[in-house]
């Protein structure tokens, strides 16, 4: 199990166990890690852990989040990650042995590494195999049925026509550190919701916001310069 540990001026103060899928920090007591300092807010940052994976995001804290030196508004944590809040610090300790086992973004997202990796160095322009596009998009886009399949399909770079199935609970895409998104399979369809960097995903050429988007069939997708496209199976 990943764990947070909690110290200041070098001195380890607690020892917390992400044993929850939502885990908030911030001054007030009600907080799950409540740090009673006038430089933390109210309610400072929240710690969403899915299956193997954890993401962080501030909370429109006065005086910020750090990660590793740098300002975040919401980051996917990796192994040995710092989190910086005023003069406490939160060492991420990722759960590797879990994440081996069960983590999309470690061992199931090949979009990530592996043969459908997405380098955020291609910045190229889409191939000719778009063919389930140009035929979803002459349509209005179907929305998911409870329990429907779904997949992805590339449609740009050396990998394109290549599909992945979203068989997994959390579907990570992207370069860490440039742009990181996840699509969700849930009960009642797939969402995709942006996690890292400052550029969000683009569906059907708009730009995503903070909150999470509901897919329909044949979207089309954009994530560190590679092109993809959300479809069902029948």
């Amino acid at each position: 199990m990943a764990k947070l540990i909690l110290s200041m001026d070098g001195l380890v103060l607690k020892e917390i166990q992400l044993n929850q899928e939502r885990l908030t920090i911030g001054r007030k007591p009600q907080n799950d890690i409540q740090i009673d300092n006038l430089a933390i807010s109210g309610e400072h940052a929240v710690v969403v852990t899915i299956l193997a994976d954890s993401f962080l995001e501030d909370l429109n804290s006065t005086n910020g989040t750090l990660v590793n030196g740098q300002p975040i508004k919401k980051h996917f944590l990796r192994n040995n990650d710092i989190i910086e809040l005023g003069k406490y610090k939160l060492k991420y300790m990722a759960d590797l042995q879990a994440g081996a086992a069960a983590s999309d973004f470690e061992r199931n997202a090949a979009i990530r590494s592996g043969s459908l990796k997405l380098p955020s160095e291609l910045q190229l322009a889409p191939t000719e195999n778009m063919s389930r596009s140009s035929i979803g998009m002459a349509s209005q886009p179907k929305a998911p049925v409870p329990g429907m399949a779904a997949a992805i399909q590339l449609l740009n770079g050396p990998n394109a026509g290549k599909e992945l199935d979203l068989t997994k609970t959390l579907t990570t895409l992207g370069k860490p550190g440039l742009q990181v998104a996840v699509i969700a399979k849930r009960p009642h369809g797939y969402f995709i919701t942006h996690v890292e960097g400052r550029q969000f995903p683009i569906v059907n050429g708009k730009a995503l916001d903070a909150q999470a988007v509901p897919l329909g069939d044949h979207d089309v997708i954009e994530i560190a310069g590679i092109k993809m496209e959300f479809f069902l199976k029948a």
